[in-house]
This record gives C-alpha cells, structure tokens and sequence, in this order.
C-alpha cells in the first residue's frame, strides 16, 4: 500500500495513506491545511469536557449550603430569608448563563460540522467532474 510522501517533523517518512492520487496524507495534504487548523484550534475554545461540570458542582455546592443555612441546618451559619433569594436569584442567573454558553459552542461545533460536510460534498463534486461522471 502507498504511504504519504511527506517528511515529518522529526525528519522521518510520514507512514499515513495516501488521500486519492495525490500522494499526501490528510494530516500532509495541502488542500487540507484550513480544515487541520480549525479543528486545532477548537480545543482551545471548548475549554474541555470537563469545565462545564465542574461549575456545575461549584453552583450546586452553593445551592446546598444556601438551603443548609436558610433551613438552619445543624453547623451551618442561619442566613435570612432575603438575603437567601437574593442569593438564590444570582445562582439562577449563573446557571443561565451557563447553558447559553454550551448552547454557543454546541451550535458552533454543528456550523463547523455543517460547513466540513458541505465542503466534502463540493470536493465530491468536484471530482465526478473531473472523472467525466
């Protein structure tokens, strides 16, 4: 089986197949390089699996010691009633504003599936066009 023509970084053979007849490999190819930096540069932006529910765990860790010292609970410092829906209004708003930031980055990780399927199309397009089909 043919192997991509490029050289790696390290200076060795790049091991990857080969996209079409084009001798590179997708990780390699040039018509490739926008697509490999977009979806680099994602990881950055999504700040990981895991933030989103760590803040959950902080915000339901602050909902549990509100009700804990509103309800005065044993070892818990008694917080009244206004000050405690108050709090309660501040926690609402911050989880609000933490679904509406997963629902940006979920419909900008679909844009960026939308737009990558259109692009593959095109390219399939392309090359029945080249082929005479």
């Amino acid at each position: 089986m043919a192997k991509c023509a490029a050289i790696t970084q390290a200076g060795t053979a790049c091991k990857g197949i080969p996209i079409d007849a084009s001798g590179y490999c997708y990780a390699h190819h040039p018509d490739y390089t926008d697509e490999r930096r977009r979806h680099g540069s994602r990881g950055g932006k999504r700040g990981g699996r895991g933030r989103p529910q760590a803040e959950l765990h902080e915000i339901k860790t602050l909902l549990a010691d509100l009700t804990a010292r509103v309800l005065k609970e044993e070892g818990a410092e008694p917080l009244e009633t206004g000050r405690a829906a108050v709090a309660n209004q501040l926690i609402n708003t911050r989880l609000r504003a933490v679904e509406q930031e997963r629902r940006r980055k979920e419909t900008e990780e679909l844009e960026e599936r939308i737009e990558d399927l259109e692009r593959s199309q095109d390219r399939e397009k392309g090359a029945r066009k080249w082929r005479g089909v």
